[in-house]
């Protein structure tokens, strides 16, 4: 809760004025009712708009015509509760173009808990928002590359099954493999609300089966799933699939899965409110060593881990192969919303 300004106010309103005006965004404050009485220098900057001239209800024409509703609704939802304002709109340049802005107000309080006025702030956010949807559309184009890859892949193997009908076996199991690595990709590419590929809950043996479905150890038996089964959704899983589509990729180049007899135990446990993944690997051709320098792979395994989910991972390089162990919270497998 914000102790009240009004030493500031009162007493000196000048230097409330230097203070704001010397910070790189806007602020803006209200009266406890919500009417606008004060804008610093750097709103009158960005808008080009005469001072005083969004006072009261003003600033509203301000917004985008297709962000004005929902501006206004998120407001007087704040003023009626006392909660913290929080929403992003399209707000008029003084050039005449809408720039993404992210509004923010919290209300000040006095000694008995009564709002006796509202301070907010305006941040320019568009070029950052624009990045994100440029990165985001060259995501999609690449997924949507690589899934193309995929499919001329499978209808080359089908073409060549014509001219060899006695390799049809193979080529069937072949053209299947290659399916399923188009499913697993759609677990370990990046997401964004749109393109996330579970809706609802899945499972971390689920998940992990359709991921392994494309290397043979699986079927073979030498990728073994135990413990217990752990529900979860697109927070947890697309993480997760990246630690270990990172883990059996490795394995296959010079871990236990380079080898014929070589295999691996994937255990899951729930223990109080963590999950812990532990993946061993057993009979690597030939002891490994922790890199002088980690790639690009272990730092995507310690983003997802710990960084994403808030996790730890631990790595130990043993005579016999890698061991990883992998503790999540439970509550950081799953969005809030569907808990």
């Amino acid at each position: 809760m914000l102790k009240s300004p009004r030493g500031i106010f009162d007493a000196s309103p000048d230097m409330f004025a230097i203070l704001t005006d010397a910070m790189p965004q806007m602020v803006w404050s209200t009266r406890s009712d919500g009417f606008h009485d004060y804008y610093n220098a750097r709103w009158y900057e960005f808008t080009g708009v005469p001072p005083g001239s969004t006072d009261g209800e003003g600033w509203n024409g301000m917004f985008h015509p297709d962000d004005q509703e929902e501006a206004w609704s998120r407001w007087r939802h704040s003023l009626s509760t006392g909660e913290a304002y929080e929403i992003e709109y399209r707000l008029r340049h003084h050039s005449g173009a809408y720039r993404w802005t992210l509004g923010r107000a919290l209300p000040v309080r006095d000694a008995s808990g009564a709002i006796t006025r509202w301070i907010g702030t305006c941040t320019d956010i568009d070029d950052a928002k624009r990045a994100a949807e440029q990165n985001e559309l060259l995501s999609r184009e690449l997924s949507h590359r690589i899934k193309n890859i995929f499919a001329v892949i499978a209808g080359l193997i089908g073409l060549s099954l014509r001219q060899a009908p006695e390799a049809r076996s193979f080529a069937t199991s072949l053209r299947d493999r290659i399916a399923s690595l188009g499913r697993a990709h759609e677990f370990v590419r990046p997401h964004s609300d749109e393109s996330r590929p579970t809706s609802g809950r899945t499972t971390i043996h689920g998940m992990l089966t359709e991921l392994f479905k494309p290397y043979p150890a699986l079927d073979e038996g030498r990728i073994v799933l135990s413990g217990d089964d752990i529900a979860i959704d697109d927070r947890g899983a697309t993480p997760l699939a990246l630690l270990f589509h990172e883990l059996a990729t490795n394995a296959v180049k010079y871990g236990a899965l380079s080898t014929d007899d070589g295999r691996i135990d994937l255990n899951l446990v729930i223990a109080g409110e963590n999950a812990v993944m532990t993946w061993t690997e057993h009979g690597a051709p030939k002891p490994l060593t922790p890199p002088a320098h980690p790639g690009f792979g272990t730092r995507l395994c310690d983003i997802s881990v710990e960084k994403q989910l808030g996790g730890q991972l631990l790595r130990s390089w043993e005579p016999d192969g890698l061991r990883v162990v992998a503790t999540v919270r439970l509550d950081n497998l799953v969005r809030s919303d569907t808990a």
